[in-house]
């Protein structure tokens, strides 16, 4: 960890102090947003949206390169496409037919699948791993500024619906009926949902995206008593896990991501075996 903050102060590795600052200010976002997917129990949804992202990736991809749109990025693919399945997923979720599973799982798959199509039809060479696991070292400073939109926008939005986002959580039902709009707060979270997540995919990428988001929240909802000390745990958990996690990754040169998440992971584990032991 030592060497990781004397990297910091090198005036010729400014991506380290890019990951760095991008992932504790990624860490509000997260922490906040993943306690109300673990509370509502939709992480399944997240991860149908979080592989649908891959879908974006390639779309932005192809239509910059081969179109010559230039304003199609990957990143303003991946947002609207994480935008449009919140939205889907929504829908059938609360009016729909169909098996919100099923859907889930089409989406999971063809979004990876399509993705793919358009990165495969795209001329040159686009390294799927890097979305696909994610590299918090290639954090430019524009990244800094869209997780501090991102933070003021989840900030302004959950302390205005703090309340009613509790009461969907815990008990939409009688919510509902104290004249709470549950269909469009549920799909007001979905949104912010899919931002996060094309923010995390950044950092840790799509395959590994849904264990940063719910892991931290996990584990500070088993010592929490409040949502508001679950948000405050999650935000201090994936501070720490991606610090550490970026230290031990520089330390012993091995792919940044993995190393986040197996950090959170062997965390996830030891406050399984603490709790069981109480």
């Amino acid at each position: 960890m030592t060497e990781l903050f004397a990297a910091l102060f090198d005036p010729n590795l400014p991506f380290l102090r890019y990951a760095l600052v991008t992932g504790l200010l990624a860490s509000i976002a997260f922490g906040i947003i993943g306690t109300f997917v673990v509370v509502r129990r939709i992480s399944y949804i997240a991860g149908a949206i979080s592989h649908c992202v891959l879908g974006g990736i390639g779309a932005g991809l192809y239509m910059h390169h081969v179109v010559g749109i230039t304003w199609f990025t990957p990143m303003f693919g991946a947002i609207m496409v994480a935008l449009l399945a919140a939205v889907v997923l929504a829908a059938i979720s609360l009016r729909g037919k169909e098996r919100e599973d099923s859907l889930i799982g089409a989406l999971w798959a063809g979004g990876m699948a399509l993705g793919f199509l358009f990165i495969a039809a795209t001329p040159g060479y686009f390294d799927p791993m890097s979305y696909l696991f994610g590299n918090i070292l290639l954090i430019t400073a524009k990244d800094v500024y869209y997780v501090l939109g991102l933070d003021a926008l989840v900030l302004l939005i959950v302390g205005v619906f703090y309340n009613a986002f509790i009461g969907l959580c815990f008990d939409e039902e009688f919510a509902r009926l104290r004249g709470i709009q549950t269909h469009w707060l549920y799909l007001l979270l979905l949104c912010m949902t899919a931002l996060t997540i094309v923010l995390l995919v950044r950092i840790v990428g799509i395959i590994m995206v849904i264990a940063l988001l719910t892991l931290p929240a996990a584990i500070a909802g088993r010592f929490s008593r409040t949502i508001f000390q679950m948000m405050i745990g999650a935000i201090l958990l994936c501070a720490m896990f991606i610090t550490a996690g970026l230290g031990l990754s520089y330390h012993l040169d091995l792919p940044s991501g993995s190393v986040i998440i197996l950090v959170a992971t062997v965390t996830y584990l030891l406050s399984l075996i603490a709790s069981v032991r109480q």
